[in-house]
């Protein structure tokens, strides 16, 4: 068993509030364009359409400004375990699209001008090294909210991409844009691994190939795993993935056995598969 000398460099913090009001705008042009035809397109949300992937992003920034910005909280809207926050969510998610499907797609666009615009002013107001309520898939503790704010950019970026591949237009793959939700979703590493048991030391690489991608290292210290940037030492386990299956596989977009005719896996196979477990969303 090679044991890294030293740890090196953590991830640094994803700090992307300025990157919401060009995703946005991005979103508004690409529905203003869509025929009649295309907003009734299937997506990869199962039995959802453009519209209805659209709807939910209007309901992503109305549950922002009405919970975080404006500190509302139903009664009913509680959850005390991470199985009841996700039936809490699935449940919320489909109530809302069912509800507004009346609402035209015009309208529809000025709402979440409206309300877009509103969400990304209040991430810009935001200190982004306080800490806030958890990630939960990141893990149970508070979080930094830049991670929370990493969170939220990775959900309107994802769906976005939902609506582009749904109807054939280029998806939001610039750098700027794309590095940071591969960064963001990488983040649930430590988490993935929580019950992986191995020897101190072990190391694992995770390279994500392509022009928005990189390469992550998960180090076992003590009785837990952490995540760097650089380490010293030779990898037990590598996995490596495409940036676009990555993405995929993240959000649940991609099934793991698929997944796994895509992966590159060398040392400790079992422990480079893992990362296939990895979801970095709320699902």
């Amino acid at each position: 068993m090679n044991r890294p000398q030293s740890a090196g460099n953590q991830p640094s913090p994803i700090l992307i509030a300025h990157l919401f009001a060009p995703l946005l705008e991005g979103l508004l042009a690409l529905l203003s364009d869509l025929s009649a035809e295309e907003w009734e397109s299937p997506t990869a949300c199962e039995g959802w359409s453009v519209k209805d992937v659209a709807l939910h992003l209007l309901g992503v920034e109305v549950g922002i400004l009405s919970r975080k910005r404006d500190r509302f909280s139903p009664p009913s809207q509680q959850s005390d375990t991470p199985l009841e926050l996700v039936a809490l969510v699935n449940d919320l998610n489909a109530t809302w699209v069912q509800a507004t499907r009346r609402i035209s797609p015009r309208l529809l666009c000025d709402l979440l001008r409206f309300t877009g615009s509103q969400a990304c002013a209040y991430f810009q107001s935001l200190d982004p090294y306080q800490l806030g309520n958890p990630v939960s898939w990141a893990g149970p503790d508070p979080a930094p909210v830049w991670l929370d704010l990493a969170r939220e950019y990775t959900e309107r970026w994802h769906h976005q991409q939902h609506i582009r591949d749904a109807v054939g237009r280029p998806g939001f793959k610039d750098p700027q844009f794309f590095a940071p939700v591969l960064d963001t979703f990488v983040r649930a590493l430590p988490h993935t691994f929580r019950d992986v048991d191995a020897p101190e030391g072990t190391l694992l690489t995770l390279t994500l190939s392509g022009e928005s991608g990189g390469q992550w290292h998960l180090l076992r210290e003590g009785s837990d795993w952490h995540l760097y940037r650089e380490v010293d030492g030779k990898p037990d386990a590598e996995a490596m993935l495409d940036e676009d299956i990555a993405w995929r596989l993240f959000t649940r977009g991609l099934e793991k056995d698929e997944a796994r005719e895509q992966v590159t896996a060398m040392g400790d196979r079992a422990l480079a598969l893992k990362v296939l477990d990895m979801v970095s969303i709320i699902a």
